[in-house]
């Protein structure tokens, strides 16, 4: 069995991030989306990400194999200890605890910039993805009924709450990705 490796996202990946991606939007309503977004828009949205919070990949035998990354959870400047995560894996890469293992090393690094809470959305059903999210410590919060349109029918989204760390009372601003110590992403990552 092929060694699995971890690191950062990098600008490269793009095409197979998309080419992992592209099912989801095609084929289910896991993803909200509806075109599946090309390399040039990963690329654009990793660049645009990146800066702030981590992108990760799995990787065996110089393939990408999953990726996990954390956006901004909601606009408003009170909203920023907050983030909304998620981590996509090709079908034939489940069940092998590489989502785990890429959810931990975000977690980790969410932690170390001063995040406070993570977010998952899940189109139901979704099991599986429930099982993922509640095995990493999630708990539900509630029901968006029928919030999205796709293949024909509406749709519900779940969300749960993973709390990173104790809310500080008066929190520093979370750290940028792109300051965080080097060494410390790579303990982390590697």
């Amino acid at each position: 069995m092929p060694s699995i490796g971890y690191r950062i996202a990098r600008a490269e990946d793009a095409p197979a991030i998309a080419d992992i991606y592209a099912p989801y939007v095609r084929d289910t309503i896991i993803s909200f989306e509806t075109d599946a977004p090309d390399a040039s828009e990963i690329q654009g949205r990793m660049a645009r990400i990146g800066a702030q919070y981590p992108w990760l990949v799995a990787t065996s035998d110089g393939r990408v194999t999953g990726y996990a990354y954390a956006c901004e959870h909601r606009a408003r400047l009170a909203y920023r200890w907050s983030v909304d995560v998620a981590v996509y894996l090709p079908a034939a890469e489940h069940g092998k605890g590489i989502g785990r293992a890429l959810y931990t090393r975000l977690f980790r690094l969410l932690r170390e910039q001063g995040y406070v809470n993570a977010f998952a959305g899940i189109t139901l059903p979704n099991e599986a993805s429930v099982g993922v999210h509640e095995k990493m410590g999630f708990v539900p919060i509630g029901i968006y009924r029928r919030v999205g349109f796709k293949v024909g029918a509406w749709h519900d989204v779940g969300w749960w709450q993973l709390v990173l760390r104790e809310p500080p009372p008066d929190p520093p601003d979370p750290i940028a990705f792109e300051r965080l110590d080097p060494r410390v992403i790579s303990a982390i990552v590697s």
